[in-house]
């Protein structure tokens, strides 16, 4: 498959490669360019179709040099220019390994038919099919060779094949042949549909966008947009770049980004995303970044990378299979020579069992066991908002016992809400009580001001504008309403006002103390001395926050609140949420909470915050996970972030993670169980050439095949948690 041009940073070049198609080819990469001056260190991913060269930051490798090797193992180097208008991939039987299995599957019918109308022929007929099909095979194996790299499947498959003929086994050397061509074919069509589930995020994103241009609308390639220019979104449209909204209000499918099944308001000064889609109503949005740095490539860029990283299980994988072909290859030579010389096996009984024990020697199934699962996991997370940064950090998530969480934007949603709203005496209601104070807070940017105004507007009052307006250091604000002199203060405020003692009775001061035990901030209406009412906010816990914790416990993982919030309010919201809270803690300390459990084993850990002043504590964890709507945050400072910002993320990933794990388990069973079963009835005599192929590639068209289910994958959370008791709020 095309994919994307190479790309190089001061000591990294990322080339794209055409055929790789399983963990055999990328060790022949690797081994090949690993030899190439200048060249230090090679990671091919036959997953992502990429190769990633480490040299010399003073030294550039040479590119001739790299296409040639390449050619010479049967691979090409995509361009720039095919990068970056990539075709469609071409129906499997326009391919080359396509058009082999047409050839050597018509010679093989050739021969047969040959076979039944002139007997006489012998075997000629499927020693000319033999020695057809076996061309492009044995030039992969000679330009493997002039590489130093003689363990290979075509290697294998060239002797094996030609050893055949050698013992008159034409007709089992040419069906040996066209099986291998069938697997290899297998083999590339399932691994393009693998490198196809990254592809299809590109095709998010529009081709063209409206850019505007004064009052007038001009189509542009989307690729052309930079930061400042505007473009008009109409309904229907999917979003062409990231961008912010100058005018218009409508809902958008984000979906696509963050997996969040329900559209979202949008409105002026929000931000969008590429590859969204406009529902309602037009809108003009200032674009904020180019195509390369948008919401989607990032993303691409960032599953890309992670696939290409290979996971701890997968790099033991690639470690035993290195010793796995060599001990299999001396195993056959033992097989030939041995039984002839100590049981008086006949010779060409005995090469004939070594040379199908040949064909179970190639790993391929084995190794691309692991990379397959993985890749589709993250694939399957990607499409769910669920970003994770390496088949390393997938692995690991899987294995979490504890997950420490931040309250603020994490647990909570960040902004303060009105919980309650009490008129204090008989002369006024709740809704007087609060139209009066949001008057006085109508032009203040405070979050609990904020948060007055919003519920104002909520309950549809209309809120008239304070005059002479005041504010009163570390207390509140004060002003005029409607000729009444009022203020909004605090309660310790008001209890250090000597005129107003006799305003804070017992009831009064009970109930102040009981809300603020609760966790709530609050602000007490004052006219002429005497208290009319009291708000109290607080910064309330997600709609989906009891359920996601729910969800952890469920897998049997712990959850704890660290927060940088006083005692008073974590513990609140902690017992709202059936939580374990600790609060008070400055970075440095939730760092440290985490090492005292690590040192207690009670990791692996990981720690959900916001990215920024949960970074030590983000490092320290062994999984750092980011909760943040796309913002570069999200994307760019932990292990994983969860695009969608919900806490039924956090168990979503390590459900996934898991689900993944049990994948390779049962890819690697089926890799090893089937390799074990042939490699015992091969010795044996009881299976021959054909079958010794058809176990091979067939397992790994099977592991393949098994690893793309994780692309249907579906989180399943549970029943919903049972309601807590219900926060009241009075207006």
């Amino acid at each position: 498959m095309a994919a994307s041009a190479s790309t190089s940073t001061a000591a990294t070049l990322t080339l794209r490669v055409e055929g790789m198609d399983c963990g055999g080819c990328e060790r022949k990469v690797e081994s090949a360019l690993g030899r190439l001056e200048g060249i230090a260190e090679v990671s091919a991913s036959s997953v992502t179709g990429s190769v990633k060269l480490h040299h010399s930051a003073h030294t550039t490798p040479s590119h001739a040099a790299i296409e040639r090797t390449l050619h010479e193992l049967g691979y090409r180097l995509v361009s720039e220019q095919e990068a970056a208008a990539p075709e469609a991939p071409a129906p499997w039987w326009r391919t080359a390994k396509g058009r082999l299995v047409l050839v050597t599957g018509g010679l093989l019918v050739a021969a047969f038919a040959l076979r039944l109308a002139w007997p006489a022929l012998g075997q000629w007929p499927f020693v000319a099919a033999t020695a057809v099909g076996l061309v492009p095979i044995v030039q992969g194996a000679w330009g493997a060779l002039k590489q130093r790299n003689p363990f290979t499947i075509e290697m294998l498959m060239s002797i094996a094949a030609l050893g055949a003929l050698a013992i008159d086994a034409a007709a089992e050397a040419a069906v040996v042949v066209f099986l291998f061509a069938v697997g290899e074919l297998l083999e590339g069509v399932a691994a393009s549909r693998a490198r196809r589930s990254i592809s299809a995020l590109a095709d998010l994103t529009p081709s063209t966008a409206r850019r505007l241009e004064g009052d007038d609308t001009r189509e542009v390639p989307a690729a052309s947009l930079v930061p400042g220019q505007r473009v008009l979104i109409r309904p229907g449209d999917r979003v062409p770049c990231d961008g912010r909204i100058l005018a218009g209000v409508s809902e958008l499918d984000e979906s696509p980004v963050n997996g969040e099944s329900m559209p979202r308001a949008r409105e002026k000064g929000d931000d969008v995303f590429a590859g969204t889609v406009n529902l309602e109503a037009a809108l003009e949005v200032e674009v904020t970044r180019r195509a390369e740095d948008n919401t989607i490539a990032r993303i691409i860029r960032l599953v890309e990378e992670a696939q290409a990283a290979k996971a701890p299980v997968a790099r033991f994988i690639d470690r035993f299979a290195r010793y796995y072909m060599p001990t299999v290859i001396g195993l056959a030579l033992l097989m030939a020579v041995v039984p002839p010389l100590v049981a008086g096996m006949a010779w060409s009984e005995a090469i004939y069992r070594a040379l199908a024990l040949l064909l179970i020697a190639c790993p391929c199934a084995l190794v691309i066991s692991t990379p397959a699962a993985i890749a589709a996991g993250l694939s399957a997370g990607a499409r769910r908002g669920l970003l994770i940064k390496g088949g390393a950090v997938l692995e690991q998530l899987g294995k979490l016992r504890l997950v420490a969480l931040d309250k603020t934007g994490t647990l909570t949603a960040g902004r303060p809400r009105v919980t309650d709203v009490e008129a204090l005496g008989t002369g006024h209601d709740e809704g007087e009580i609060l139209r009066l104070a949001a008057a006085l807070e109508r032009d203040s940017s405070h979050p609990i001001a904020a948060a007055i105004l919003a519920h104002a507007a909520r309950q549809g009052l209309t809120v008239p504008r304070a005059s002479e307006s005041r504010a009163l250091a570390g207390s509140g604000v004060a002003g005029r309403v409607e000729a009444r002199e009022l203020s909004l203060i605090t309660p310790r405020h008001l209890a250090e006002q000597a005129l107003l003692s006799e305003a804070l009775n017992d009831d009064l001061s009970a109930r102040i103390a009981e809300l603020e035990q609760a966790g709530k901030s609050l602000a007490v209406l004052v006219e002429g001395g005497r208290a009319l009412g009291l708000i109290a906010v607080r910064d309330e816990p997600r709609d989906d926050a009891r359920h996601g914790l729910a969800a952890l416990s469920r897998l049997g993982v712990r959850a704890v609140m660290l927060s940088g919030d006083n005692a008073r309010t974590a513990t609140a919201i902690g017992e709202q949420l059936g939580i374990e809270a600790h609060g008070e803690l400055m970075p440095g300390d939730k760092a440290h909470r985490v090492r005292e459990w690590q040192a207690a084993g009670e990791g692996p850990i990981g720690k959900v915050g916001d990215g920024i002043n949960d970074a030590p504590a983000l490092a320290t964890a062994e999984v750092g996970i980011a909760m943040g709507g796309g913002t570069d945050v999200a994307l760019e400072t932990a292990d994983a972030a969860l695009l969608k910002d919900r806490v039924s993320g956090i168990a979503e990933l390590i459900d996934l993670s898991r689900a993944t794990l049990r994948n390779i388990k049962t890819n690697v069973a089926l890799a090893l169980g089937l390799k074990a079963v042939f490699l015992v009835t091969t010795a044996l005599g009881i299976t021959g050439m054909w079958i010794a192929v058809m176990a091979d590639t067939g397992a790994t068209v099977l592991v393949t095949l098994n690893a793309m289910r994780l692309l249907g994958y579906r989180f399943s959370p549970g029943p919903a948690p049972a309601e807590a008791q219900p926060v009241t709020t009075t207006s």
